[in-house]
């Protein structure tokens, strides 16, 4: 009876746990929050893309992006080592070239084995759930296997791909085999020595876990020591409610971080978005998707993420806040205001970035020229802001881009951000 009871009290804590993380990503909340950006200009990299099918049937992005994440794009371990030794380089060649045309940065990730280096047994075998995308991930046999396939790699594009990141999602079900925070560290640290014997100028990213629990795992990961072999951390902040409450994961983040004496450690938001379900169907195209794509940019870099890859440009229909039409090649308003807000951001300075008690925020930039500039926009619902004079703004921007004049005292803030700018500083 007292096992039960233990059992019980066990259970009622998780369920509470669980609770009150759901209670946190709902993201509804008007308490007042200061953030403390970066002091460094934001630079074109901090905006990023999945891209799937570039090297095939997708044109290349309109709009501007600074860093591409090769995710999804068919050039995961096993479909460039078909067999032991046996190389298929076609797409990863094609994707270099493009990269380096367009002058993005590329971030390749590790995240599957390929069963002929596998050591574990099917799912079938293992009497496990299909999960949602893919077989469970096998892990690594020989070592050795995994250190020859960096090695080729890297040397490869040794000078062309300087990013490479250690696994994908490791907490979820789907790597349960291999995702323990102990297996990924030994995978992290002979990735991490054999990159750096290729070349010492690549940089590693950390394992990055994805939702709530992703917490506990990172944490256990850099308690075994897994910042030792990473000059990045990284974390996939996906969300299923409007964007602030991606500061609800992204925060906690950075406390472990200072947790393990790594705060000084760039934090990359190596994947995110808003992937359809039951939720996000009901996000507003016209009203909200554009405003939480260009919010959700906002936000990261305002808490100290350095990187934030978007997914996906071309993700066959799976989005909430879609990149491109059904021709997997036309902007979305959202893709617009993803290259709008960049306009805004890249090249200032975001001195600082608060929300008022009534979910307003207020975001002070510094922009190239000198002139000072703020970011308006609500949570949830349009509210009457006075604005400083102090500030002294003359012009006003939307998110489509469109640009006027602008003086008054009093404005009307909504879910969609505007860029209210002053006059340069005189000389």
């Amino acid at each position: 009876m007292r096992l039960i009871s233990i059992w019980m009290v066990r259970v009622l804590a998780a369920s509470l746990l669980v609770l009150a993380a759901l209670a946190k990503l709902s993201g509804f909340s008007s308490e007042p929050l200061t953030l403390t950006p970066p002091s460094t200009p934001i630079p074109r990299e901090f905006f990023g893309l999945h891209i799937h099918r570039a090297f095939s049937t997708t044109p290349w992005p309109p709009v501007p992006f600074g860093s591409w994440r090769l995710w999804d794009a068919r050039v995961h371990w096993p479909q460039v080592e078909l067999r032991k030794n046996e190389w298929q380089w076609d797409i990863l060649d094609r994707e270099v070239e493009l990269a380096e045309k367009h002058h993005v940065d590329l971030l390749l990730p590790f995240g599957e084995t390929p069963s002929w280096a596998a050591a574990s047994p099917s799912p079938a075998a293992l009497n496990f759930p299909r999960p949602l995308r893919g077989e469970i991930v096998g892990d690594v046999a020989d070592l050795e296997d995994w250190r020859n396939f960096i090695r080729t790699q890297a040397a490869r594009y040794k000078g062309r791909i300087l990013y490479y990141e250690i696994w994908n999602e490791p907490n979820l079900p789907r790597n349960r085999v291999i995702g323990t925070p102990e297996r990924m560290l030994t995978l992290a640290r002979e990735a991490y020595t054999t990159l750096k014997q290729v070349d010492p100028n690549i940089k590693v990213i950390s394992p990055s876990p994805v939702n709530p629990n992703g917490i506990d795992w990172l944490d256990r990961y850099l308690e075994l020591g897994g910042g030792n072999y990473a000059d990045i951390i990284g974390y996939h902040f996906y969300v299923r409610t409007r964007p602030e409450s991606m500061l609800d994961l992204i925060l906690p983040v950075k406390e472990v971080m200072r947790k393990h004496g790594l705060g000084d450690k760039p934090l990359w938001n190596t994947e995110s978005g808003w992937i359809r379900n039951e939720l996000t169907v009901a996000i507003d195209p016209l009203a909200q998707a554009p405003g939480w794509a260009a919010r959700a940019y906002i936000l990261n870099w305002a808490a100290g993420v350095q990187r934030f890859y978007w997914y996906a440009w071309d993700d066959d229909g799976h989005d909430s806040i879609p990149f491109t039409n059904e021709d997997q090649a036309t902007a979305t308003i959202s893709a617009r205001a993803y290259g709008e807000v960049q306009k805004w951001l890249v090249g200032s300075r975001m001195e600082s970035c608060r929300r008022q008690g009534d979910a307003t925020w207020i975001c002070r930039l510094t922009e190239v020229s000198g002139r000072p500039a703020v970011i308006l926009w609500n949570e949830d619902h349009t509210s009457r802001l006075d604005v400083s004079r102090e500030w002294e703004m003359k012009t006003l921007t939307k998110l489509s881009g469109e640009h006027s004049a602008w003086s008054g005292s009093q404005f009307d803030v909504s879910e969609l951000p505007v860029l209210l700018e002053g006059l340069p500083p005189r000389h």
